[in-house]
């Protein structure tokens, strides 16, 4: 992708700004390390890994500075999709009929009952 090249460009550049500014010393010294921390994180700003993160298929809680290990055993696939039909549960059309009709039995019990107790 030319938007991932572009950004390794950028932080390549600003690697190297970094290691030149820590071979002259002094105050440029002390901003060397910023610098070499910012060129990491923007490689972790390329596209491909943002929309990587966004899938879940990429860490997204690493400290900067820290390099991205491989885990140690192997990963779990994509979570698989709620089963529906036999053994998946009620469907949901039947569960809100049941309520529904529920409903009215009850508004009309509780209105007849009021016939039976007016209060005059």
């Amino acid at each position: 992708m030319t938007a991932d090249q572009t950004v390794e460009r950028a932080a390549n550049k600003l690697r190297q700004l970094a290691d030149q500014m820590a071979g002259e010393g002094g105050v440029k010294a002390k901003l060397a390390e910023p610098l070499a921390e910012d060129a990491d994180l923007i490689r972790k700003m390329k596209p491909s890994l943002i929309k990587a993160r966004a899938k879940g298929e990429a860490p997204r809680n690493q400290k900067p500075g820290q390099a991205t290990a491989a885990p140690s055993s192997p990963q779990l696939g994509a979570r698989p999709k709620p089963k529906r039909g036999p053994g998946g549960g009620p469907n949901p059309w039947l569960i809100a009929g049941a309520a529904l009709a529920a409903g009215i039995f009850i508004a009309k019990w509780v209105d007849w009952r009021g016939h039976a107790h007016p209060r005059d």
